[in-house]
């Protein structure tokens, strides 16, 4: 039977299909409040030319506009792919409650591969992390997507 956040993590995967069809690096994010979905995002720096557009980033703008509030408490965000420095730390300063992310980025992954800011004891806020949801589906697609690039 299929978890609560397996679930949101297809709904993930289809909008990292979006964004592959669109030319971007596929990643999709889900934000969630009270099991809803809030706000979904892809990647889209290359056709918006915004080096800030990542998927968890245009997610989270967009949960700011629906919830009317800047800090997104108890939500979860879902993405295919473990945040950048740059997306953990939006996270943190969003009072996102939970991450849950799945393929590993072993070159910039800020939640405990490379970094670890969305567990940073200095920073004010930690979100609870879980790592690995549908990681093989999350991590071909990736993979295949930079195969092709070759």
């Amino acid at each position: 039977m299929e978890t609560l956040d397996e679930k949101f993590m297809r709904r993930a995967l289809e909008l990292a299909r979006e964004a592959e069809a669109a030319g971007e690096v596929p990643v999709g994010a889900v934000i969630v409040k009270d099991g809803e979905i809030v706000a979904e995002g892809w990647n889209r720096p290359i056709s918006t030319n915004d080096p800030s557009a990542h998927a968890e980033m245009v997610a989270l703008r967009a949960a700011g506009v629906a919830l009317g509030t800047y800090r997104l408490l108890d939500t979860t965000l879902y993405v295919t792919l473990e945040p950048c420095p740059m997306c953990a730390g939006a996270m943190v300063h969003a009072r996102v409650k939970r991450l849950v992310y799945g393929a590993t980025d072993p070159r910039a992954g800020a939640s405990g591969t490379v970094f670890n800011i969305t567990q940073h004891p200095a920073l004010n806020h930690r979100l609870e992390c879980a790592g690995g949801v549908l990681a093989e589906e999350c991590g071909t697609m990736l993979r295949d997507f930079f195969a092709a690039r070759r």
